[in-house]
């Protein structure tokens, strides 16, 4: 590892008149951390802005389409690099999406998605063309999202145990985490393989019966992923476009929580495949979470995605030793809102420990414990988002 360590008679980074200062010591931290071929991060990014506030320095580099997931490995190094200068206690290294000057057409990003954040030498010519909307995952037959209008509302349990429990019916699925800066499907279904590629196209992770991707197979567990939205919007892009999908009859799709860029893109793009399968709205009883679950709603309806219904998560507590049962965030609440909304209502999940115990291990607990309230309650959750599914599109194989 290259040594990175200042000199000690480096004067303080800070504002103000010292930003020029200290943008020079951290553009030489940026040519001195290397890779293993011998490249530096300036290789493959150039230096847009340095600013130093209380100590942090935060340093923004733009990247080419190809070259993103190259300066990742490198982040750690150089941050704690620079946050061994003297004056500077912390830094944080955010990445912006750049395209060419005068881009030839040839070269021009592929509509709504041309950034292309994974280097995964896809040779293919038609690359681009694999993204647009009418060619992407020819071999699923329907497209579920799993969504929230806000997070820590379960949407990542929900998404993983009813993709295992669609499985369970006979149907074959797959399992695409959507949530960028916040993936969790590597650790719920204890993987941590990183995937091959064949031919610039990635081959799905395999867990469980379920074909699985998420970018956290392709970044260590605690990298944080400071990329801005076009950065975002190409990751996303290349997961539909260029992982090998093959043939399927539902692909789960655990979204982003909100109602934002992510949102509304992978519904756009994804219009054909959601008006075949739909939308599974996941809340909590309370109040303020029902109000952004009507966020939900409204922005699929407005996309003219059908509205499977609405998961009620966390519905309630029953304590392990006793079996008494505590509405600790009320009860109720979602399945009033999915009337008043005139959607379904599909299940009531209830707050358990094992819940969190089994997507902590590794092993969804539709599997680990099927005879469980809470297994029994997403098996309940899957037969009623497979019989919604049209036969026209899905046919069962035998169990």
């Amino acid at each position: 590892m290259t040594d990175t360590t200042p000199p000690n008679d480096m004067p303080p980074a800070s504002t103000g008149t010292d930003a020029s200062s200290a943008e020079t010591r951290i553009t030489d931290i940026l040519k001195s951390e290397q890779d293993g071929q011998g490249s530096n991060v300036l290789s493959f990014a150039a230096l847009e802005s340095v600013s130093v506030q209380n100590g942090h320095a935060h340093v923004s580099l733009a990247t080419s389409r190809d070259n993103a997931s190259r300066v990742e490995p490198l982040r750690p190094r150089v941050e704690a690099a620079i946050a061994s200068l003297p004056g500077i206690t912390g830094a944080t290294l955010s990445f912006t999406s750049h395209r060419p000057a005068t881009p030839a057409a040839a070269n021009a990003p592929a509509q709504g998605g041309g950034h292309r954040p994974f280097n995964l030498g896809d040779k293919r010519r038609n690359a681009a063309s694999r993204h647009a909307p009418e060619t992407l995952l020819p071999g699923v037959k329907a497209v579920i999202a799993v969504a929230s209008g806000k997070g820590g509302v379960g949407k990542s349990t929900t998404a993983v145990n009813l993709a295992v429990g669609l499985a369970r019916e006979g149907l074959k699925t797959g399992l695409l985490d959507a949530d960028i800066y916040g993936p969790s499907l590597p650790r719920m279904l204890g993987r941590n393989t990183r995937p091959d590629v064949v031919d610039g196209t990635i081959l799905p992770i395999e867990a469980w019966g379920l074909k699985s991707m998420s970018i956290g197979y392709l970044v260590d567990e605690n990298q944080a992923m400071i990329w801005r939205g076009p950065m975002v919007m190409g990751a996303l892009t290349q997961f539909l476009g260029e992982v090998e999908w093959g043939e399927l009859d539902v692909l789960v799709i655990d979204m982003p929580p909100g109602t934002g860029d992510a949102q509304l893109t992978l519904a756009q793009k994804l219009g054909p495949k959601l008006a075949t399968g739909g939308a599974v709205i996941v809340s909590t009883p309370q109040d303020i979470a029902l109000l952004d679950a009507r966020r939900g709603v409204a922005m699929f309806e407005r996309m003219e995605t059908p509205i499977l219904g609405v998961v009620e998560n966390m519905s309630y507590f029953c304590c392990p030793n006793c079996n008494h049962r505590t509405e600790l965030f009320g009860h109720g609440g979602a399945k009033a809102e999915a009337e008043k909304m005139g959607v379904p209502f599909l299940a009531e999940i209830p707050l358990l420990a094992d819940i969190r115990a089994s997507g902590d291990d590794g092993t969804p607990i539709i599997l680990s414990a099927p005879d469980s309230e809470a297994a029994q309650a997403y098996t309940r959750l899957a037969q009623a988002v497979a019989r919604s599914l049209s036969s026209e599109h899905c046919t069962k194989e035998p169990s």
